[in-house]
């Protein structure tokens, strides 16, 4: 077989998963890195770094923390649901064919809390999953003497699992319109990657054993993150806020167990429980904007992602097939417009309208060839009550990952991998003075 990325696709149906992702490309690797953010964050292109809204969660940065109002309390809590579709082109002898499957996935997004401590100090808690996996795909081996002396002999490869995030940390507004903040970041989770080997088809003689194998990755790991934001403008109806984030990456260091059966009976089981498998966080950087009046809000955030550098290594994945780390660099932003949020009349008035559009790269590389991501985000918030901050937020997105080109290897063309999906989020936001969290008093 020349490579698990070259063989996928080749059973299509639409299956359904409670997991994040459902993609080959979380083969490698964390998987698929989820968009961070809250859903009114993630249905303005997923920007929101200098947010800083005191009605707001804002789970990007820890600086914005510090603008919770006394005596109040926020709570966020989001769930996605989406349908996959991957394309690949496959070249034969024959001619180039078309390869297709479709899936949906649900789960949910993130729970998050704010609150202040004292005028000026807030705290944030927040938990989310930071990266999934999901795939299944399989193959038969194409090399004429196998075929012959043996018979049709069938690769499956199978994966799951999820890496979560709980954030916990400080805002600080050290001077007035300046903050800073500093968050601790646990990571824990799963990962099983099964593979197997079976002859379908026994065409030579004698018998051949099937052969799985499973390989878990354990991770428990603790990462910071510290954050900025600085109000540049501040007026009644204008309000223009920069904002910064810096997270510091690292080893996570997981836990491995690898495991052989043959025949589906135990055979061998090698155990490495406590040996350290390298896989790396790598430090991020962003930087943004965050404009807001009355009736329009712009955002604008920029992220850099140093994964070349703190993940040296490279996955031999068969025949020579290269996985290699690559830094990244992604741009975000969005716009959302409320008509008249104190519209007695026309509720509708009272609506937010939001759309973004967030463009960058994928971090892993692929025989050398670098993939580009998009995704065009739309939303809205609707108030659960007038004069009131709470709102039950709706959210929209389509992106793609990818492309339908090939690399070269040994002489033989590999189809890559285009996947495009749609997602459908839904948020609830409360805010604590819309007296969600007063327990009333009778006299």
């Amino acid at each position: 077989m020349t490579a698990a990325i070259s063989c996928f696709a080749t059973e299509a149906s639409a299956q359904t998963s409670s997991i994040n992702a459902f993609s080959p490309y979380s083969m490698y690797g964390l998987g698929e890195v989820n968009q961070q953010g809250t859903l009114q964050m993630r249905s303005m292109g997923g920007a929101g770094v200098a947010q800083r809204l005191p009605s707001a969660v804002n789970t990007l940065n820890p600086a914005s923390y510090s603008s919770t109002l006394q005596k109040s309390f926020l709570f966020n809590f989001g769930v996605d649901g989406a349908y996959y579709k991957n394309l690949q082109n496959k070249y034969s002898a024959d001619g180039v064919s078309s390869a297709k499957t479709g899936y949906g996935t649900f789960n949910f997004h993130e729970i998050a809390i704010q609150f202040p401590l004292t005028r000026g100090l807030g705290v944030g808690l927040s938990l989310n999953p930071y990266s999934s996996v999901g795939y299944r795909m399989s193959g038969y081996d194409d090399d004429d003497d196998i075929w012959g002396d043996v018979g049709r002999v069938k690769y499956s490869y199978d994966g799951e699992g999820d890496i979560t995030e709980v954030k916990i940390g400080l805002g600080w507004e050290v001077f007035k319109r300046f903050s800073i903040g500093v968050a601790m970041q646990y990571y824990w989770g799963d990962i099983d990657r099964n593979y197997s080997t079976s002859v379908v088809n026994n065409f030579g003689e004698g018998t051949f054993s099937s052969i799985v194998g499973n390989e878990n990755y354990s991770v428990s790991r603790v990462k910071a993150q510290v954050g900025v934001q600085w109000d540049a403008i501040f007026t009644k109806k204008h309000v223009l806020t920069v904002g910064a984030t810096y997270d510091l990456g690292g080893d996570l260091a997981p836990k491995t167990t690898n495991s052989v059966y043959i025949n589906n009976i135990f055979s061998t089981e090698v155990s490495n429980v406590g040996k350290r498998l390298e896989l790396v966080l790598p430090s991020q950087v962003t930087a943004g904007i965050y404009y807001q009046n009355p009736k329009v809000a712009v955002a604008a955030d920029y992220t850099y992602q140093d994964w070349g550098a703190k993940n040296s290594r490279h996955e031999i994945i068969s025949d020579g097939f290269e996985v290699s780390y690559a830094d990244t660099h992604t741009v975000k932003m969005g716009v959302e417009y409320t008509p008249n949020l104190y519209d007695v009349r026309n509720y509708m008035s009272r609506v937010h309208y939001r759309v973004g559009f967030r463009y960058g790269d994928y971090y892993q590389a692929f025989q050398g060839r670098k993939l580009q991501q998009y995704a065009v985000t739309a939303g809205f918030g609707f108030p659960i009550k007038f004069m009131g901050m709470s709102s039950i937020d709706v959210g929209f997105e389509y992106g793609s990952r990818g492309n339908r080109g090939s690399v070269s290897l040994d002489n033989k063309r590999l189809g890559l991998v285009r996947q495009n999906y749609f997602k459908f989020s839904l948020g609830f936001s409360m805010f604590g003075d819309d007296y969600w969290f007063v327990r009333p008093k009778f006299d």
